[in-house]
């Protein structure tokens, strides 16, 4: 196997991707471990696990999540690539680290030797709910916008939207209902369960919302004198196809060629500068568009 099927297409693409997965990551641990795990909040996947065990044997959570995700990986390994399944691992472990670090950090010891992990909101568990699944959702969004996963349950939904289009927010959401329902063993409190369904909603909506935004493709219809030389930035600087269409205006008859280009929202700022600098008179019209699938944009899958 090539070290490109592996690390990706370019050094700079990949130095790239494990700096939003780093970033992704420290925002994921932080949502964890400061609000929800002091609060015996379950939000679900194996960081819910996690929790549950915790509470219930004092057994680190950060060490727990590790044992967890290196079964999954492990029987993973056959489902999803090389370059997914090295990002993963790479994920899992920095996310193992950084919760038993901060865990350790935020545990205090009381006057009778009993320890506890600190409460920064005090008795405010809702808004360390609130709070701590804003941050894990758009923790994970940042981790699989870059092509990795926070392991667990993420692997499992991951290796199934590999093969068809089912929302990974989906996914999450009806493995975390199972995983959330197990946590009324820690308290036998029918909050408990509510307040993780409530971080459970938040999260996965989040996630969604934040992933498909950054997905969502613009279409550009151009009609220039200058359609050659803004074809040609266009492919060769943006590494974006184009379409030359032959047009004809109704009314005046005149022979048009029309430029198609598919690209994603991010884009299209640059885009506009390309033709702005080559033909400032240039016709342009951009639309949203559904979907898009095929090179360089999404799979189609079964």
């Amino acid at each position: 196997m090539r070290l490109k099927d592996i690390i990706g297409p370019s050094p700079w693409q990949l130095l790239r991707d494990y700096l939003q997965m780093l970033l992704g990551t420290v925002i994921y641990t932080v949502g964890y471990t400061t609000f929800l795990l002091p609060y015996k909040i379950v939000s679900g996947g194996v960081s819910g696990i996690s929790t549950v065990i915790y509470y219930m044997s004092g057994f680190p959570a950060g060490s727990t999540y590790l044992l967890i995700n290196v079964a999954l990986l492990l029987m993973a390994m056959r489902i999803l690539g090389w370059r997914y399944l090295v990002r993963t691992i790479i994920v899992t472990l920095l996310i193992s680290v950084g919760i038993d670090l901060m865990q350790a950090q935020l545990t205090e010891t009381a006057a009778d030797g009993t320890q506890a992990l600190m409460h920064i909101l005090g008795e405010q568990k809702f808004m360390a709910c609130v709070i701590g699944a804003f941050l894990e959702g758009l923790g994970l969004a940042t981790i699989f916008l870059a092509g990795g996963s926070t392991g667990g349950t993420d692997i499992i939904a991951s290796a199934i939207n590999k093969y068809w289009n089912i929302s990974l927010g989906r996914l999450l959401l009806m493995l975390d209902i199972i995983i959330i329902g197990s946590s009324y063993v820690i308290s036998h409190n029918i909050e408990t369960m509510v307040v993780g369904y409530l971080a459970m909603f938040i999260s996965t909506n989040f996630l969604d919302y934040v992933i498909n935004s950054a997905r969502q493709s613009v279409q550009f219809i151009i009609i220039s004198e200058h359609y050659e030389e803004i074809a040609q930035e266009v492919n060769t600087r943006l590494e974006r196809g184009v379409t030359v269409l032959a047009g004809e205006g109704f009314y005046s008859k005149e022979k048009r060629q029309v430029l198609l280009i598919l690209a994603k929202r991010y884009e299209s700022r640059s885009i506009f500068q390309l033709i702005k600098r080559i033909d400032p008179k240039a016709f342009v019209s951009m639309s949203n568009v559904e979907g898009v699938f095929g090179e360089g944009f999404d799979t189609i899958k079964r």
